[in-house]
């Protein structure tokens, strides 16, 4: 496993603690707990800046150009990355609809995406984890994952204060589950 890989898969963790987070809390919310806004405010802000700004931007712009680069074509017959975008567009249209549910204070809209997102994403995970970043590590040459650890670095050093703040509320989060 490259560096680059490594770092993506454990930030897939912090998201993977959020989304269990939110899972129980929409569990709650169906048993009929009243909306915690400012909970999901918070989870929702993590969302759109760890998970979608920090971590997709390093796959979307580093990994994923990369690997659909002309020069890496003939070895990826099968590539999975379009289908990763898609995904990360439904994510996004999830979130959209958890928004919508708390400015309306519509629970049902807030639990079904909710459930839509969590879902979503641990199955995307689940495939990057095991086939996508297995892939890329087989298909780029070490050369070329050094230069992309590089530029994820670059990202990491630019948003260093975000990831700081995030990985508290990742850890805070660990508290409340």
């Amino acid at each position: 496993m490259s560096q680059l890989t490594k770092t993506l898969s454990e930030e897939h963790q912090n998201i993977l603690k959020v989304i269990d987070a939110l899972e129980k809390e929409a569990n709650e919310l169906q048993r009929g707990k009243e909306l915690d806004k400012t909970f999901l405010r918070k989870a929702v802000d993590f969302i759109k800046n760890y998970a979608d700004k920090f971590h997709h931007m390093k796959e979307e712009d580093i990994l994923f150009k990369e690997l659909c680069a002309d020069s890496n074509k003939e070895n990826m017959r099968c590539n999975p990355v379009h289908q990763m975008l898609h995904e990360h567009d439904l994510g996004r249209e999830h979130v959209k609809g958890i928004v919508e549910g708390l400015e309306e204070s519509d629970k049902e809209k807030v639990i079904e995406h909710l459930w839509g997102y969590c879902s979503l994403l641990k199955e995307h995970i689940f495939k990057e984890d095991n086939i996508l970043y297995p892939m890329a590590d087989q298909v780029l040459s070490e050369e070329i994952m050094k230069k992309l650890h590089k530029e994820s670095n670059k990202v990491e050093n630019d948003r260093k204060k975000d990831k700081i703040k995030y990985l508290a509320f990742v850890k805070a989060i660990g508290k409340r589950t």
